[in-house]
């Protein structure tokens, strides 16, 4: 198991592991969609989205108790995260100059 599995899984038991993982994965797939994906868009097609990255969490928890892939969210929000603040100061800069 990987360290955030492990962590989880040791400190609970498997049932509740298992929906704490679902969780973690859920939060961080919102995370990523929303820093590198998101566009504004109407509540229908908004609500479809968020369903098939519920339906898709399902599925990754199966893969994260043995798998990285909490992990890899976790990167890709970090990167992501370093990207918008880049983005962000180079923008405020450019409007400055």
């Amino acid at each position: 198991m990987w360290p955030v599995a492990r962590a989880i899984y040791s400190s609970t038991d498997p049932g509740t592991g298992a929906n704490i993982l679902f969780t973690v994965i859920l939060a961080l797939s919102i995370l990523v969609f929303k820093l590198g994906f998101a566009q504004k868009l109407p509540p229908l097609k908004a609500g479809i989205i968020y369903l098939f990255l519920f339906l898709g969490s399902s599925v990754l928890t199966f893969l994260g108790a043995f798998l990285p892939v909490a992990e890899g969210l976790m990167i890709a929000a970090l990167i992501l995260i370093i990207y918008k603040i880049r983005l962000h100061r180079s923008k405020k800069a450019e409007l400055k100059a």
